[in-house]
């Protein structure tokens, strides 16, 4: 009991969040003359044993970058505890073809915890999912919240937690794919469909939003599941995984 009771302690005000990026515009042709030129700038530096155009390097690799991407959704997911002390999970997904309505929604959500007690957690977090957030936000003219208000702090002030940098263990050149860290680590969840660099071409060439959100229901599942096998903590049973409206 008592380390059930330190398990929800340390998880109280966590937010599990995982972001699904897309390139900004369907194709390099439609982006503004002015960031068209930055972009192909930019591409020149990008290596590949083929030769790649910077088009195609767009189709590839712009969802990755907050200055020439978007997001279209934003998985979710939250723990709570029963009277037993099993962990439960909560999953929202956050998906809209308008990314101000998706951040508009994300900070309701944010909003609701105490400023300065929320804890995001993020595989490759502090890389990508918090930076891209407070970008976007701002591009979009919208304010940060106080647990995304990071920009200049020291690494021991912010609270945050990312799996990647948990398992590196300092060795900030070993990047592991969550995928591969749940696998190695012999979590029993449902292998993700994709790596994130398809993700613009199922959304703008297939439309299938279906399989977009599956892939980030599944995504926070991982997360979570890699994040409590990390912190000693009981994995999530899948009867107690539920889709919140």
């Amino acid at each position: 009991m008592p380390q059930a009771v330190s398990w929800k302690r340390r998880l109280k005000n966590f937010l599990f969040i995982d972001l699904k990026t897309v390139a900004g515009e369907p194709s390099l042709l439609s982006v503004e003359p002015r960031l068209q030129r930055q972009w192909e700038e930019k591409s020149r530096y990008f290596k590949s044993e083929e030769e790649i155009s910077a088009a195609g390097w767009y189709d590839r690799r712009a969802s990755f970058f907050a200055e020439f991407g978007k997001i279209i959704c934003i998985g979710v997911g939250g723990l709570f505890f029963d009277e037993g002390d099993k962990p439960h999970l909560k999953v929202k997904l956050l998906s809209n073809d308008d990314e101000v309505a998706i951040l508009q929604e994300f900070l309701t959500i944010v909003n609701r915890y105490p400023p300065g007690e929320l804890i995001f957690c993020a595989h490759n977090g502090k890389e990508f999912d918090f930076p891209y957030l407070c970008r976007r936000l701002m591009v979009n003219g919208l304010p940060l919240p106080a647990a995304l208000q990071i920009s200049g702090k020291k690494p021991w002030e912010i609270l945050h937690k990312d799996t990647l940098e948990h398992w590196q263990y300092g060795d900030k050149r070993h990047f592991v794919p969550l995928d591969l860290l749940a696998a190695v680590l012999n979590i029993p969840t449902r292998p993700l469909e994709w790596m994130g660099d398809r993700t613009s071409e199922v959304y703008y060439r297939e439309h299938d939003w279906p399989r977009i959100e599956q892939y980030a229901r599944d995504s926070v599942v991982m997360l979570v599941q890699v994040y409590m096998r990390m912190v000693g903590a009981p994995l999530v049973a899948d009867e107690h995984i539920v889709m919140s409206d």
